[in-house]
């Protein structure tokens, strides 16, 4: 199957902090790339400024086209794939949606928010909107304060992947594993157990001490049954993906908040999060929305997103 990848921008740098990590997925998956840009049509207040509106959007879009056969230039020349260019008119969300849809995207790669005159459709609702509706995996980059560096082959090494023990949290791993192949990336799977409290106490009258150290105990009786439960799910996930030949590592962390704890955990080696964007009933708390949007913004790593199948 050849692979296409789509790459959203807005005239602005921090748009542009998207292009290394879709860049480097473009060599290694051998996918064309492929660049766009959502005009935004300006609308007359006034019946007598239309003919200035015109004028103005007109000049607008000069500017675009400009803007992107310049990004064009500057990344075919590290590129030996395709990479082609649109300016297309219309809602952005919409837009972009429509274009990962008609030239049939394996990947949307993106940062998670933007500035600039040419960047304002940036903002955190659209991001959000195409997280959650995107019927393809999104790789969100969080943009930092310097330009892009072209230059700077980024592979991926390392991924962690956040599971709750649920089928619909292991969809991500469709994604994933062949996201990590064509990086030839390692894995370390984590489960966070939610953290347990007894909810009595000893009947027979003891002093206060006495009433700590049992519910310590039992908090640390729980708490290691919880963890080799948890365990031995990722152990079992693991096993299936080694004899796939790939590397995996498993993690068990207890922690009252899922986002902290997967944010915690990615730390180097790892360079990269995929995580699905919700859960559903009992245990599956850690991937509500809530706890991805979380990761999504509080992390400085590439997020790899996806939707779980209806």
């Amino acid at each position: 199957m050849i692979r296409s990848i789509l790459v959203p921008l807005d005239g602005s740098t921090f748009g542009e902090h998207a292009l290394p990590m879709a860049m480097a997925m473009a060599k290694h998956m051998e996918a064309s790339l492929n660049l766009i840009h959502v005009h935004s049509l300006l609308d007359a207040t006034y019946a007598e400024l239309q003919v200035f509106d015109n004028t103005l959007d007109q000049e607008l879009r000069k500017k675009e086209r400009d803007y992107l056969h310049e990004v064009q230039k500057k990344v075919q020349d590290r590129l030996s794939v395709p990479v082609t260019i649109r300016n297309v008119d219309g809602d952005i969300a919409t837009v972009i949606a429509e274009q990962a849809d008609s030239l049939r995207v394996s990947w949307v790669v993106m940062t998670t928010h933007a500035r600039g005159p040419m960047g304002r459709f940036w903002l955190g609702s659209v991001t959000d909107e195409l997280i959650r509706t995107l019927p393809v995996p999104v790789v969100a980059v969080h943009p930092s304060e310097r330009a892009p560096d072209l230059a700077n082959d980024r592979p991926v090494k390392h991924i962690l992947v956040p599971l709750d023990g649920t089928p619909l949290a292991a969809h991500i791993l469709e994604h994933a594993i062949p996201f990590g192949k064509a990086m030839k990336a390692d894995y370390t799977l984590l489960r966070v157990v939610t953290a347990v409290y007894p909810s009595t106490v000893p009947a027979e009258p003891v002093t206060f001490g006495a009433i700590a150290t049992d519910m310590m105990d039992r908090i640390d009786k729980m708490h290691a049954e919880l963890k080799k439960e948890a365990m031995d799910y990722l152990e079992g996930v693991a096993d299936r993906l080694r004899k796939e030949g790939l590397k995996v590592q498993t993690r068990v962390a207890i922690e009252t908040q899922p986002g902290v704890a997967i944010l915690e955990n990615a730390k180097p080696p790892i360079d990269m999060i995929a995580i699905e964007t919700h859960g559903r009933s009992g245990l599956t708390r850690l991937l509500l929305g809530s706890v991805a949007d979380k990761v999504i913004r509080g992390s400085t790593l590439p997020v790899l997103v996806a939707k779980p199948k209806a």
